[in-house]
């Protein structure tokens, strides 16, 4: 199997850090207001929602990525408090809205949320891995991936915050 990039695979582990890391005792250390640098631009069409399988893929994706993270010794510590419904339910529509699918956020906050998590590269490109994992096992064509990756990748810098 061929690998994505190095830092393709480093930005979007961070990404998804940034969107389902978080922990209540992180919430009391996140300033107000911290406007994300970056706000994914959809594709003009759908073609890449459908690769994914539309929204049945987008759920059975999820489930199996938070299934591998909490495995993972690497990032367990990250996601093991963070509310699983709650984490499903946003990583589902954040993936439907950045592969043209029908879904919008209702806001962008990768900066925020992850402020109180320490988050450094290491971290961020065990998660990529990890997503990458998923989308083999849920038969994600690697030109889909790559599309996908694509597309969460420049959130990284809303999302590492330890050098």
């Amino acid at each position: 199997m061929t690998k994505l990039p190095t830092l393709l695979r480093a930005l979007t582990c961070l990404w998804a850090l940034a969107l389902c890391g978080a922990t209540p005792a992180d919430e009391r250390k996140r300033p107000d207001q911290m406007p994300d640098s970056y706000i994914p631009v959809p594709p003009s069409d759908d073609t890449l929602y459908q690769a994914l399988g539309g929204r049945q893929g987008l759920i059975r994706l999820v489930a199996d990525f938070r299934i591998r993270l909490l495995a993972d010794p690497r990032l367990a510590p990250y996601f093991r408090d963070v509310d699983e419904t709650q984490f499903r339910e946003r990583l589902v529509v954040q993936f439907c809205e950045v592969s043209g699918g029908p879904c919008k956020q209702a806001k962008h906050n990768m900066k925020r949320l992850h402020s109180g998590v320490d988050i450094n590269k290491a971290a961020f490109n065990a998660v990529v891995e990890v997503l990458q994992q998923a989308l083999d096992a849920q038969g994600v064509a690697f030109h889909a991936q790559n599309r996908l990756l694509a597309q969460l990748a420049p959130m990284h810098r809303d999302i590492v915050n330890v050098r």
